[in-house]
């Protein structure tokens, strides 16, 4: 159906099913708002998919991206009463999503560094090496053979289309940094494809 014939419904006092669709979400957070907690596991089942495939091109891989899609619908349900519906809620899950993924790998950062004292810093700089055929031409397994800045603002900027001034608020580096994890990135995902 075209413009016009939704605009003809729309006159009549039929909705649309987009508009039926929001209506659904909208009422389903006032709920969740309220504390209904089935409400809540509705709207998990309608944006997890896209929230573990954005964790899982963070994180590089899927064990830890299903423990970040975890705690980003925690803290989701912790926080639902900031949302105000200015934004479809997915608009509003997704830096929740990118910002409890960055904040995880500032932690394990912070972690291992306390873990692994070392002189030589370059180990943890190159991306893990597989065999030829296991990187092969799948790019999410080139992309999680990334160093996890370089594969961070490659993700935020190429996949989800975020600018480098966004990119460095988010992830606490300087533009430039931003700029030369995104070039690198690139150059490793050609290496790692053949390219």
């Amino acid at each position: 159906m075209g413009e016009a014939g939704t605009a003809v419904l729309r006159r009549n006092g039929i909705a649309s099913p987009v508009q039926d669709e929001r209506a659904v979400e909208r009422a389903l957070i006032a709920r969740a708002q309220a504390g209904d907690i089935a409400a809540f596991e509705d709207l998990y089942r309608r944006h997890v998919r896209r929230v573990y495939g954005l964790c899982c091109r963070l994180a590089g891989e899927g064990l830890q991206a299903d423990e970040l899609a975890q705690d980003v619908f925690v803290r989701a349900w912790q926080k639902i009463g900031t949302f105000r519906g200015d934004s479809a809620f997915s608009t509003w899950l997704h830096p929740l999503a990118v910002n409890t993924a960055l904040s995880e790998r500032r932690a394990m950062k912070r972690r291992t560094s306390r873990v692994f004292a070392t002189e030589d810093l370059e180990v943890f700089d190159r991306p893990g090496r597989g065999s030829g055929h296991e990187i092969g031409l799948d790019l999410e397994r080139a992309l999680a053979t990334l160093p996890p800045g370089a594969r961070a603002v490659f993700v935020l900027h190429d996949v989800e289309g975020y600018k480098h001034e966004e990119i460095a608020e988010m992830t606490g580096v300087a533009t430039g940094t931003s700029k030369a994890q995104l070039h690198r990135a690139r150059r490793l995902l050609r290496e790692a494809l053949g390219r």
